[in-house]
């Protein structure tokens, strides 16, 4: 696997990937990577001929009080994750390539970034789209892999592409899980023991009120049930729980197509998402 930290550099090992017609999909991440980011990886496989990731922790999507200076960092263990999973090649710019001094744009994508994270953390899905459309400018894939966990950040990517008519292909990669049902993320180290434990409440809650939904139950009593469920698990504060059209994050007061339950919620220090898809029967 090749690692390039500087802009000429990495335009030359693309244009060697490229030639002969060679496709590439973009892996784009923040490190401390785990099986989920490994999973984008190989859905890149199956999809192009080259995969491209990137590890840059963007300081423009994190607010002020988060957790930018404490965000796990292990390069060395994610090159080897990289590495064992066939990736060609790791984009790893230091934060003075990404934003140069005088550096003065910023990417905005209204309608599905004011609501849900949108709301409790400002600024955040300016930060996201900035980062992401510099990462589709620098690297040009014909694919680019998001995981479904963050489930508005790839409603949110895919608008930006739509309006600004990017030819890349965006594709979401089902949530992976640890074998209690636990969203992986690269934020589950910052949980304790305990806390780890607690965890399991967010996707039982979640797959309760989404099969009380399917099954016809008012959809703001299911929400309120699953609120409950949290709260007794120790989860404070709950940002919110909500069930949101797929494709606009319209709210949803009644299941007549596909929709998504999204949740989000702080265990101790820990704020976890979660997300899943309900199907009208």
């Amino acid at each position: 696997m090749q690692i390039v930290r500087d802009i000429e550099t990495l335009r030359q090992k693309l244009a060697d990937l490229r030639a002969g017609g060679g496709t590439i999909a973009l892996v784009p991440t923040m490190g401390a990577l785990h099986a989920g980011h490994i999973a984008l990886v190989a859905e890149g496989k199956s999809r192009a001929g080259h995969v491209a990731a990137s590890i840059f922790v963007n300081p423009k999507q994190f607010g002020a009080g988060e957790d930018l200076s404490s965000y796990p960092r292990r390069e060395a263990s994610d090159i080897r994750m990289l590495e064992e999973a066939g990736c060609d090649l790791l984009w790893a710019p230091d934060a003075d390539v990404m934003y140069p001094d005088g550096f003065a744009t910023n990417v905005a994508v209204a309608g599905v970034t004011e609501d849900l994270d949108g709301a409790a953390r400002p600024g955040h899905f300016d930060g996201v789209a900035t980062v992401v459309a510099k990462l589709f400018n620098q690297i040009r894939p014909d694919f680019a892999l998001f995981g479904e966990k963050d489930y508005q950040q790839l409603v949110v990517v895919r608008r930006m592409v739509r309006d600004l008519d990017l030819p890349i292909h965006i594709v979401g990669v089902p949530t992976q899980r640890d074998a209690d049902g636990v969203a992986l993320s690269s934020r589950n180290s910052y949980l304790t023991d305990e806390e780890r434990l607690a965890a399991r409440a967010l996707p039982r809650a979640l797959g309760e009120a989404a099969s009380a939904i399917q099954s016809g139950a008012p959809v703001e009593e299911a929400l309120a049930g699953a609120r409950d469920k949290l709260a007794k698990a120790g989860f404070d504060p709950i940002d919110y729980v909500a069930l949101r059209d797929a494709e606009t994050l319209a709210p949803v007061a009644r299941l007549e197509r596909p929709a998504r339950l999204l949740a989000a919620a702080k265990l101790g220090r820990t704020r976890l998402i979660d997300n899943l898809p309900i199907e009208p029967r």
